[in-house]
């Protein structure tokens, strides 16, 4: 359908259910899908075009834990990433976005580029190279990308750009042959390889998969959703953003898997999903003797946050939300005390997420729960709060904050999509 048409068909409401079953709502995803289409015309021209999107994701349980082939669970978020897409005869992939600049890409050269580690250039590189590894087709396209999806925040706007740019080679191009988590595979496959992070595949995962996501990262990953409708608990999932920088933060984040580590080669192993918890918890005061007493904590963490992922999952199947809101208690409680992610030990005097929880503990009282979200030391809380307290949460971390920084979310079916087209 020509962008014309679909701007037509979005004002009479042809895909209302589309956006109702996405968004939860139609007035304002029409209102952003229409302005998305209409800055698609003013660049590019009255095209066929196709609309797809990706959802951001919301660590829900496994702090820290994937990366040491632990377990997870994480769920897709109604913030995502849109693009207007009309596919061309070249192969250039021509990809202009609200906010960002984005350099054409030839991909007709799927050859790493060292000098675009880092790009979002890369990534749509690496992600049309494995798509030809796989056998599928591949094409230049000309695209208008708008997100709500916040960078920084640790809602994975990165991975959420991965699977977006997976969705439209698979449902633009290849009839959906390229199921989602196969796209999730392809993302981790572009990051670590031609972007040069080298990152897990909860991200990716939770972003192109949607709905909640158990991952088991012991050998092959295993992916499992989870059914579980957020809407039926009488709590909405706020992200707090506490505008900390995450700048000059590498080394501390790096710090807490290169610890961990530390304590799995005492034991001859590379991870520690490889140890035995009790031989772990006999060998603690040897283990002092490596010099580094918060290694062992965050191995203390690791092992009891993933054993708490499975009972996370155990309650919500069991549709027991109150277990498991003291679950989520538990792991914040966890990921303040062991794993240690709250602030950075090298600027001990900022410590933003520290009091987002410590306002947070002041008005919601046992009437919710509050915890750190994602990689932690500087960005975004997490938390749980009636739907009747909502108004009063955002207005008292407005105070600390400023003005929205709260983000109400709901817990997005869909993965990525082709959603119009």
């Amino acid at each position: 359908m020509l962008a014309s048409g679909l701007i037509k068909g979005l004002e009479s409401g042809m895909f209302d259910s589309n956006l109702v079953s996405i968004y939860q709502e139609c007035s304002i995803s029409k209102k952003r899908y229409i302005e998305a289409i209409q800055e698609f015309i003013s660049l590019y021209g009255d095209l066929e075009v196709g609309i797809y999107s990706a959802p951001g994701r919301s660590e829900i349980g496994g702090n820290h834990t994937d990366h040491q082939h632990g377990k997870v669970l994480a769920a897709a978020i109604d913030l995502d990433m849109i693009c207007v897409v009309s596919f061309s005869e070249d192969s250039i992939v021509e990809l202009i976005s609200k906010g960002y600049t984005i350099a054409p890409v030839d991909i007709s050269d799927l050859s790493i580029h060292p000098e675009q580690f880092g790009t979002s250039e890369s990534l749509i590189r690496g992600i049309a190279k494995r798509f030809t590894d796989l056998g599928k087709k591949i094409s230049g396209f000309k695209g208008y990308m708008v997100s709500d999806v916040l960078g920084g925040s640790g809602l994975s706007s990165s991975a959420a750009f991965e699977s977006l740019i997976g969705a439209i080679f698979s449902y633009g191009l290849n009839e959906g042959s390229v199921d989602n988590v196969e796209i999730a595979k392809i993302g981790q496959y572009a990051e670590n390889v031609y972007f040069d992070k080298p990152c897990g595949l909860m991200d990716q995962t939770a972003c192109a998969v949607g709905g909640f996501v158990f991952i088991d990262f012991a050998g092959e990953p295993v992916v499992q959703k989870v059914e579980f409708d957020m809407n039926t608990t009488g709590y909405s999932l706020c992200i707090v953003d506490t505008k900390g920088s995450h700048a000059d933060l590498t080394p501390e984040y790096a710090a807490m898997p290169n610890e961990m580590k530390m304590v799995a080669r005492y034991f001859g192993k590379e991870y520690l999903n490889d140890i035995d918890p009790k031989e772990f918890f006999a060998s603690i005061k040897e283990l002092r003797t490596l010099g580094n007493d918060r290694c062992i904590l965050r191995a203390y963490h690791f092992v009891k946050e993933n054993a708490r992922v499975d009972r996370m999952i155990e309650k919500l199947k069991e549709k027991d939300f109150d277990a498991f809101l003291g679950l989520v208690r538990e792991s914040g409680n966890s990921s303040y005390k062991y794993l240690q992610n709250v602030y950075a030990a090298s600027e001990p005097t900022k410590q933003e997420i520290a009091i987002a929880l410590a306002v947070s503990e002041e008005v919601l009282c046992q009437n919710g729960v509050a915890r750190v979200h994602g990689g932690g030391i500087s960005g975004t809380i997490q938390a749980y709060v009636r739907n009747e307290d909502v108004e009063s949460f955002k207005q008292a971390m407005e105070n600390v904050f400023g003005e929205s920084c709260v983000y109400v979310l709901h817990v997005r079916k869909q993965g990525c999509i082709r959603v119009i087209g």
